[in-house]
């Protein structure tokens, strides 16, 4: 028995609704892996950042200790060397 005409173009839109509809499923499957890994990866960036601040954070601190004693380690041989230089000062004037 023949189909008619009609039928048929429905059955080949039908078709073609269900293969557009299995693609456009397929896409969005693949959308949702894709954003699944984008997810993941940006906490793993979330979590280096936080990990790299704290690194960051205490590297500053070690830096500013550093120039304090540094500062500090400056000003006492400062002070050494005026010490030196008054009693070089003293020994030298007592040759005279």
């Amino acid at each position: 028995m023949a189909r008619p005409a009609s039928l048929e173009t429905a059955l080949k839109r039908l078709s073609s609704a269900v293969d557009q509809l299995g693609a456009a499923s397929g896409r969005l499957a693949q959308t949702g892996a894709e954003k699944a890994d984008l997810e993941q990866a940006l906490a793993f960036m979330q979590e280096d950042r936080g990990r790299l601040a704290q690194e960051l954070d205490a590297a500053v601190f070690r830096a500013r200790t550093l120039d304090l004693a540094n500062e500090d380690v400056a000003k006492r041989l400062r002070e050494a060397g005026g010490v030196l230089r008054d009693l070089l000062a003293e020994a030298s004037s007592a040759r005279d």
